[in-house]
């Protein structure tokens, strides 16, 4: 596991101690002891009482779940100590992509709660590889969604019907304005913000492996991601004026207030908005790129998925922890505490905010987030700010051309490894 020093060369200068107990340890009673870390510090409160519960159901193994403050960089630091927990519960973003390629973890495809999981989530944690390979090496747990939230209230006073084609979403924003009231709303100023339009438009427009196909040297971003510039700069029209001046808090607000009928962003905005408005009637819907309905897919990624550590010495009392996680209770647990969306097959409870994306939902129709492929250093969202403030006319070419000549320079020795494995 000596990769991982060089991924994470950046955290040897972060001086932390990390009381978490190391993998493998037994309890005081001699009981194995099974350790989780998770990044999911506002799950702290159901991670403990899902702890609790299991310690009080089960005999044979102890579970102790952190859910420490700057888990990533804590997990980073003890990773480079040779100090690992036995499963880390992480996000399916680069993170994970990093994780795995330094070959942190386990494969669990002999996991029986594998069987059990949306294939659609299954194939975004396979995209996340940047080198394809065998096996299994996480078990998705809930996922998010993002598309287009709106107003209820408002869609039912006037008879708005939800777009099902970018040519019937433009008309619908162009009948708003002409009720005296504006379509979109966004909180530009907050540079990642500029990400949720961009992957919900790209999931109808563009291959989910792109940035795989552009490592193989099999397309360019200045081809797949035209029409998504396009349209994002589009949507502008529809908007406050200046939206680089107004934060995502600011945006929630003015939602929240009944300033703007639509909002893109994802589900996790829904508590921000409540807590303005806790009685707004709000849904959603997925956001429709092309004008072919039959493209429409939901923009949903993995929000909390659990790896084992490939070094883990108890993988029996590792997967007896799994199973117990994935049983219909325990989900539901989380679910009812977080909201979100089950990865699991089977009936669990949907969200009234998600409602107009369950048909989606239910099929299993989704698609990652495209900022999860993207390395943080190349700072994409502030470059979609950039070109979406940028008004001279070859600000499209600049932008995509940009794009490719900085996903090269953050990729340079991923793009050359892969070049060396082809040939």
């Amino acid at each position: 596991m000596k990769t991982i020093r060089k991924i994470m060369a950046a955290a040897t200068c972060v001086m932390m101690t990390a009381s978490l107990a190391g993998c493998g340890q037994a309890s005081p009673d001699g009981i194995p002891e099974i350790e989780i870390v998770s990044y999911k510090r506002e799950a702290v409160q159901v991670m403990e009482e899902i702890q609790d519960l299991f310690n009080a159901t089960h005999d044979d193994v102890r579970l102790k779940i952190s859910s420490p403050n700057e888990a990533m960089t804590i997990l980073k630091t003890r990773f480079i100590r040779d100090d690992y927990p036995d499963i880390v519960a992480i996000g399916g973003d680069i993170n994970y992509s990093n994780f795995l390629d330094a070959g942190l973890f386990m494969d669990i495809s002999d996991l029986p709660a594998l069987q059990n999981v949306k294939p659609g989530y299954l194939d975004i944690d396979k995209q996340l590889e940047f080198v394809e390979m065998e096996g299994t090496y996480a078990l998705p747990y809930v996922a998010n969604a993002a598309g287009v939230l709106y107003n209820k209230d408002l869609f039912d006073e006037y008879g708005w019907k939800i777009p099902k084609t970018w040519d019937e979403f433009l008309a619908l924003c162009e009948a708003i304005q002409a009720k005296g009231l504006m379509p979109l709303y966004f909180g530009y100023k907050d540079t990642w913000t500029t990400l949720a339009p961009w992957n919900a438009l790209a999931v109808d427009l563009v291959d989910a492996d792109i940035c795989s196909q552009v490592n193989k040297n099999e397309a360019t971003f200045a081809d797949a991601y035209r029409e998504v510039a396009t349209k994002q700069k589009e949507l502008l029209q529809y908007c406050q004026p200046n939206p680089y001046a107004y934060s995502y808090t600011d945006a929630a607000t003015a939602f929240a207030n009944g300033e703007a009928v639509m909002w893109p962003i994802g589900s996790y905005a829904i508590s921000q908005v409540q807590s303005v408005n806790p009685d707004m009637n709000i849904d959603s819907f997925v956001m429709p790129g092309s004008n072919d309905p039959e493209k429409n897919i939901l923009n949903s990624g993995i929000d909390v998925q659990f790896s084992v550590m490939e070094n883990c010495p108890n993988k029996e009392a590792a997967y007896e922890v799994l199973d117990f996680l994935y049983s219909d209770e325990v989900l539901n647990m989380y679910l009812e505490d977080q909201g979100g969306i089950a990865t699991k097959k089977g009936e669990f409870p949907i969200a009234e905010y998600l409602k107009g994306m369950e048909t989606y939902i239910l099929a299993g129709e989704v698609a990652d987030y495209q900022d999860h492929h993207y390395p943080t250093e190349m700072a994409v969202d502030a470059m979609i700010q950039t070109y979406l403030l940028d008004e001279k006319k070859d600000a499209l070419d600049t932008f995509l051309n940009k794009f490719d000549t900085e996903w090269i320079r953050y990729n340079r020795d991923l793009i050359a490894r892969l070049q060396k494995e082809e040939s």
